[in-house]
């Protein structure tokens, strides 16, 4: 017997504790700072074995390859995300936009490039679960022409029987609130960057003006029509500290009590050009480490935010281990990406961007297989560097697109601190018996 290859070891932060965990036997115990002395120098009590701690090497290998196996098969049913951009314009100058640098231009007629649209996802995606994302750009321009690509699309996923998600910044949702409510709208993202002051310095409109006001009364008027409403804060060093104000902003205003309001917190990050030499971005750890000493002094945040730290919240919340992930990219598997220039991408993070075109849907059909098998098989079985990584099953090898960005290729890692994670989650969640 030896130790497993899965075994994740994290001491809980600001304790002597250490929680240990293993994806591929299901298994998580605390520890006190003995035991897991004792389990770092090798000298696991037997008990250890029968939780999968200390395996055959043999037989674990039939385990990970039967997880293997499982969770590609599940894949397969999994639901897929089609996002469609009509049009990357927008009327917002947020300070890290990651589109502003390549933006192709339409020159079809947007009636026959959504009709194109249905058509190939019908043909391409029959017997699977699907919903369609109405992706940008600004979605939600308020101008006739717009308005009328809006109405389409909620025509066609409707006769379709497909629900509808929005990805907006919310200037002008309030005005199109009446009609999203004639759709099956899954939800409605719209971000905000802070409280105020905070939200319209980094959210301003182009040229200047202001935006908190407009997009504030649009989550209001879409939670009233009983949407679902997705609230997003993107963050770096220049607003995490007013995370807080922002999440007192949402508590007094009662979005937090309603059964359709939820948030997400994404991390301001360097993809293709965006932001790299910028001092005010975080780690992959340091802005959950200040997220944690934040929610430390007000823990508050957590009604507006609950982090997930990786596999942490769901560990306490479920009082369980989540399936092995062994693949986090869901470009071309769970994803797809459409514009109205009729091309085809693997994912949102590459959409519109000249060279990452898979192929092309109008006006007429293509798809560089080659490409797409390559993007489809990435998972932490085909990325050398993950193959030793005992944290494979909690990382999934990270995304594809920040991987070609940065290393330029899809099969490279784009690693998660899945230990140090879990070490703050464990802390923040609760040191429950498991």
């Amino acid at each position: 017997m030896q130790p497993s290859k899965h075994n994740i070891l994290s001491q809980v932060a600001g304790s002597e504790r250490w929680l240990l965990v293993n994806l591929l036997s299901g298994q998580a115990d605390l520890l006190d700072a003995v035991t897991a002395a004792k389990f770092i120098r090798g000298e696991a009590a037997p008990e250890f074995a029968a939780k999968g701690y200390l395996v055959d090497p043999v037989e674990e290998a039939a385990r990970y390859a039967a997880a293997k196996a499982k969770f590609a098969e599940d894949q397969k049913d999994d639901e897929v995300q089609l996002f469609f951009v009509p049009s990357y314009a927008c009327n917002f100058g947020c300070s890290y936009c990651f589109q502003d640098e390549y933006a192709p231009q339409q020159t079809h007629d947007p009636d026959a490039v959504i009709d194109a649209f249905f058509s190939y996802v019908e043909d391409t995606f029959v017997g699977r679960k699907k919903y369609v994302t109405l992706f940008g750009g600004e979605p939600l321009l308020d101008t006739p022409k717009n308005r009328k690509v809006v109405q389409k699309l909620i025509d066609g996923t409707k006769v379709r029987g497909l629900d509808l998600a929005i990805v907006t910044n919310g200037y002008s949702l309030a005005s199109f609130v009446p009609l999203l409510k004639t759709g099956r709208i899954r939800e409605v993202q719209v971000t905000l960057d802070g409280a105020r002051a905070m939200h319209d310095q980094r959210r301003s409109l182009k040229g200047g003006g202001k935006t908190f006001d407009p997009v504030v009364a649009g989550i209001d008027a879409a939670l009233d029509a009983g949407l679902t409403v997705n609230l997003r804060a993107v963050l770096d060093k220049e607003n995490l500290t007013d995370f807080g104000n922002l999440a007192h902003f949402a508590i007094d205003k009662g979005w937090t009590e309603r059964p359709n309001f939820k948030t997400q917190v994404g991390r301001n990050y360097e993809l293709h050009h965006c932001q790299t030499n910028n001092t005010r971005l975080y780690t992959r750890l340091s802005l959950w480490e200040d997220l944690y000493r934040l929610i430390e002094s007000d823990p508050e945040i957590l009604r507006f935010y609950r982090p997930a730290y990786s596999i942490s919240r769901f560990l306490f919340d479920e009082g369980r281990l989540p399936e092995p992930l062994f693949d986090s990219c869901p470009a071309t598997k769970t994803e797809w990406a459409f514009d109205a220039t009729g091309a085809i991408y693997p994912c949102t993070a590459n959409v519109g961007k000249a060279g990452e075109e898979l192929g092309t849907f109008y006006p007429t059909r293509s798809l560089q297989q080659a490409v797409v098998d390559d993007w489809s098989g990435r998972d932490v079985t085909t990325i050398e560097a993950c193959s030793s990584c005992s944290q494979q099953l909690a990382c999934g090898g990270g995304c594809g697109a920040v991987s070609k960005s940065w290393k330029g290729t899809i099969r490279g890692s784009d690693c998660r601190p899945v230990k140090e994670l879990m070490g703050l989650g464990c802390a923040l969640y609760g040191q429950r018996e498991l």
